[in-house]
């Protein structure tokens, strides 16, 4: 026989982990959460959340984490700051190595998150004073505002159409003279009377005192420099999944995010993916939150039926 430590590890505390930890603890399951950072996930640093259902005048990011923390901890949610080194998934059980010790596990659900890629212009400094990596989370804050917009592939262009129903003016920068973009997409976009595109550029950096007032860019077939007068920079040049510790057993789509199922089954049996990580089509708090009640419920399945 062998001796578990939980019945279930949940990997990352972002919405999903908090989500899916509520559940187990009030399904009785003896869960613990495991969290590298703080409890919260990106939605931590997310100034300002309107489309998160129940809060009409809108939350902050990091009391929203905190409601949904103390919520699962009211519930007998088990949380311990701890990284998550990297995995070893038998068939019955399932180990999670952390620095000074290894877990033993009946399941597993991983909700570590994704991070976007950073170009290193101000990211840090300004997030959530101007430089966001989701229009849809705050696109209505820079209404009848200029913004710029750096990316060429498919997320950058349906995100700038979509920031136009906002701003007065999307600069839409790009590193070469052609977008990455599906034809449909460039071709609404080159439509859009309030997208102007910027070729062959880089952003090199940001300016403003409380807020982003311009964007400093390049040319990298002149070399020229200006700025470009705007209050917000979005920037999408792709997203990158928190699975450096997840091995080769679990199947991941192109990109490394975890394949999952309805279920957020991945391809190993008792192992569910949640939220960001996942290879998911929008990647929100409300996604997230439904991912991890899908895969704490699932879980308690899985344990059942061993």
């Amino acid at each position: 026989m062998t001796d578990f430590d939980y019945d279930l590890v949940i990997i990352g505390a972002g919405p999903a982990g908090l989500t899916a930890g509520l559940y187990a603890a009030r399904a009785r399951m003896d869960v613990l959460l495991l969290e590298k950072a703080v409890p919260g996930g990106q939605i931590i640093v997310t100034d300002w959340i309107e489309n998160y259902p129940g809060f009409p005048e809108g939350i902050s990011g990091f009391d929203l984490a905190e409601k949904m923390k103390k919520q699962a901890e009211e519930m007998g949610l088990k949380i311990e700051t701890a990284e998550v080194t990297s995995l070893f998934l038998g068939t019955d059980v399932k180990e999670v190595v952390l620095a000074d010790r290894t877990l033993k596990a009946k399941s597993l659900i991983i909700a570590s998150g994704a991070s976007p890629k950073k170009l290193g212009i101000g990211e840090d400094r300004y997030m959530g004073k101007g430089i966001s990596f989701c229009a849809t989370c705050d696109a209505p804050f820079f209404k009848d505002k200029t913004v710029v917009a750096i990316g060429g592939g498919d997320t950058a262009v349906q995100e700038s159409i979509y920031l136009t129903k906002f701003a007065k003016k999307v600069y839409l920068v790009h590193r070469r003279d052609e977008l990455r973009a599906t034809k449909i997409l460039q071709e609404r976009a080159f439509a859009n009377d309030k997208i102007e595109m910027v070729w062959d550029t880089v952003a090199t950096g940001v300016d403003g005192l409380f807020g982003i007032e311009g964007v400093h860019v390049k040319n990298v077939k002149t070399g020229e420099e200006k700025t470009l007068p705007a209050n917000g920079c979005f920037i999408w040049v792709g997203t990158l999944p928190n699975a450096q510790f997840i091995g080769d057993d679990i199947k991941t789509d192109e990109y490394g995010f975890i394949r999952a199922d309805a279920r957020m089954e991945t391809s190993v049996p008792g192992v569910f993916a949640a939220g960001d990580i996942r290879d998911t089509p929008l990647r929100q708090v409300s996604t997230a939150v439904g991912d991890g009640a899908i895969a704490a419920v699932s879980a308690e399945h899985y344990i059942e039926n061993l």
